[in-house]
């Protein structure tokens, strides 16, 4: 995974000032989002760094019977497991805050100059996070689906008609789709034109539209390229055998699961460094427990007359 780059220059006096003497509110940054997936992900702890996925080898190797009235010899088995089961390893999204102590010491006030580019780098770190858990090439979602779960809409457009075939996909227990909020406009549009808009239910104090009960959660990090984007319906949690988000507890100066500041120490030129990591990962228990549909066109309208 790839660093966030550390800025070549510490926070300088005009910005600072602003803060604290013209500036009344704190700092807005407009890359914030909600970053709901990281919510609705069961986040397992991963001690050693290493998360090992261990599965049957051969489920339809073990029998049973059911026994009649005779007394037949009943039958033995055991359950294999897969030889090299695959290990996730935790990655870091990491950077280096410079605040000259100069703008700390005079800048604080109303708002403290160090807390507050921590939350804005601590943000951003937790927005590369979102990114990572659905874009990264080695544990991301898109590139964790088995060929078998992905599928193409039939017209184009996302339909009702592709996101049942997608419920058919994930049917046990399915929690959440996930897809770009162009995206879900426009099956907002095709349920629109088939007369079935469909309900919204509440969650985490938003409204969000469903189909068939299951809720469709934006999230800006899914790619739109040629117009084009993805949709994906996701199982959650160890006890489901569904995905699993994954991170390291108990870090020196941790602020939040997986998430550390450290203080790095006073340069000869009086700038504060502070170092900011949070590790994470994620893993796909079966693949049965996620699919997607591809090549969704998120641009086609419809004229009502």
């Amino acid at each position: 995974m790839s660093d966030i780059q550390e800025q070549s220059t510490a926070l300088g006096d005009v910005a600072a000032r602003q803060l604290a003497i013209a500036t009344r509110t704190v700092p807005q940054m407009a890359t914030i989002t909600p970053r709901w997936l990281t919510l609705l992900l069961q986040w397992v702890p991963v001690e050693a760094g290493i998360y090992r996925v261990n599965r049957v080898k051969d489920a339809s190797a073990v029998t049973v019977e059911c026994s009649g009235r005779d007394e037949r010899t009943l039958p033995q088995t055991f359950v294999d497991y897969i030889e090299n089961p695959r290990e996730y390893m935790l990655s870091a999204v990491n950077t280096v805050l410079d605040v000259h102590t100069r703008v700390s010491d005079l800048y604080s006030k109303p708002y403290n100059q160090i807390s507050e580019q921590l939350r804005l780098t601590i943000e951003t770190i937790k927005e590369r996070q979102e990114s990572e858990l659905i874009n990264n090439p080695e544990y991301g979602l898109l590139a964790s689906i088995a060929p078998a779960q992905r599928i193409k809409p039939r017209t184009g457009a996302p339909t009702p008609d592709d996101m049942d075939e997608l419920l058919a996909k994930v049917w046990k227990e399915p929690g959440f789709f996930l897809a770009h909020p162009l995206t879900i406009a426009a099956f907002g549009r095709e349920c629109t034109r088939r007369g079935v808009p469909p309900p919204t239910v509440s969650l985490f104090g938003s409204q969000f539209i469903t189909w068939r009960g299951i809720p469709l959660i934006p999230s800006d990090k899914l790619q739109i390229e040629d117009g084009k984007s993805s949709i994906i319906l996701i199982r959650t949690g160890e006890s489901r055998q569904g995905v699993v988000g994954l991170y390291q507890p108990d870090l020196p100066g941790q602020q939040s699961p997986g998430l550390s500041v450290r203080f790095m120490g006073i340069n000869h030129k009086a700038i504060a460094s502070y170092l900011v990591s949070l590790y994470c990962s994620l893993a796909v228990l079966t693949d049965d427990s996620i699919a997607v549909l591809e090549d969704v066109e998120i641009g086609k309208y419809h004229e009502y007359k």
